[in-house]
């Protein structure tokens, strides 16, 4: 089995995949002052309500926007399930050609996003995230990623709003009846909710004008996609919750399969002949001139 974790500004997100299943996922707080073993023990709990112990754990794969949490989230990997985690960054093979102009600003989040809507719906692809930030990231139909535009995230902008008027209440983010707001409640819902849309609206239909983007499928991640879903129905092709948690399992399946390669090519096994083969659960198994069968 692959843990998988998304470690975002707000929620840290799990994921367990058996194969390419997704058997379970969960999203905690993020909280810096949390130590490893605080994190090792609630992800402890989260993975016995499924029956998974972590003996059953065979990688971990975690990509993250908070370095604060890097170290944490890190040896609690070592120290409690025995495996280190393979860490994306701007460097790692995710499958796409980074065309951004300074690769190793580019947010995690953002590329595991991109490379998992890409393997998953082809190119060219929008991605929508709306997260603590709304991101758009462009992926062309040969897979080169482009860039795209970070605004605040919906619940970041009300919060904004809330702290910042003393007389705005707090308010659930949730569609509201009537595009004209007839009291503080409503009118506060329909900028945010309906003025999110629009936001997201016009970036869609001017990417789309691109020539690189003509055709794009627009798919959608982050808690709130179904918000802006509900108020415009045909803006958003495809609504995948677990976006990032598929992106982190197929880049993890990508360098691990290369790494076994690589390895297998050291102990002079007979790769033309298919004498290598990858396991998605349990690595790689390789046949040498010499050896036999064994894990490399």
């Amino acid at each position: 089995m692959i843990l998988t974790m998304d470690i975002g500004n707000t929620n840290v997100k799990y994921g367990v995949f058996d194969g390419d299943n997704l058997i379970a996922s969960w999203r905690v707080s993020t909280m810096a002052s949390r130590t490893a073993d605080e994190y090792g023990m609630v992800l402890y709990d989260l993975l016995n309500q499924s029956g998974v112990r972590f003996g059953d754990i065979d990688a971990c794969v975690m990509s993250s926007v908070a370095p604060a949490l890097n170290y944490t989230i890190d040896h609690m990997c070592r120290d409690y399930i025995g495996k280190e985690p393979l860490v994306v960054s701007a460097t790692t093979d995710t499958g796409l050609k980074i065309a951004y102009a300074h690769p190793g600003q580019l947010g995690t989040d953002r590329i595991v996003g991109a490379a998992a809507a890409y393997k998953l719906y082809g190119g060219p692809v929008i991605v929508v995230d709306f997260g603590s930030a709304t991101t758009f990231n462009l992926v062309t139909k040969d897979g080169v990623y482009l860039g795209g535009a970070i605004a605040p995230g919906i619940k970041t902008a009300t919060e904004s709003l809330v702290t910042t008027a003393a007389k705005l209440p707090r308010i659930e983010l949730e569609k509201p009846q009537n595009i004209v707001g007839t009291d503080t409640k409503s009118c506060m819902q329909s900028g945010i909710v309906y003025g999110y849309t629009g936001l997201v609206k016009y970036l869609v239909d001017k990417y789309k004008e691109l020539d690189e983007m003509q055709g794009a499928k627009v798919v959608a991640t982050g808690g709130l996609s179904e918000l802006v879903e509900n108020v415009e129905p045909n803006l958003i092709d495809v609504t995948d919750r677990a976006l990032a948690l598929k992106g982190l399992k197929y880049i993890y399946d990508r360098n691990n399969k290369k790494k076994c390669v690589l390895i297998c090519k050291s102990l002079h096994c007979d790769v033309a002949n298919k004498e290598l083969q990858y396991g998605k659960n349990r690595g790689c198994v390789a046949r040498t001139r010499r050896r036999g069968w064994r894990n490399v």
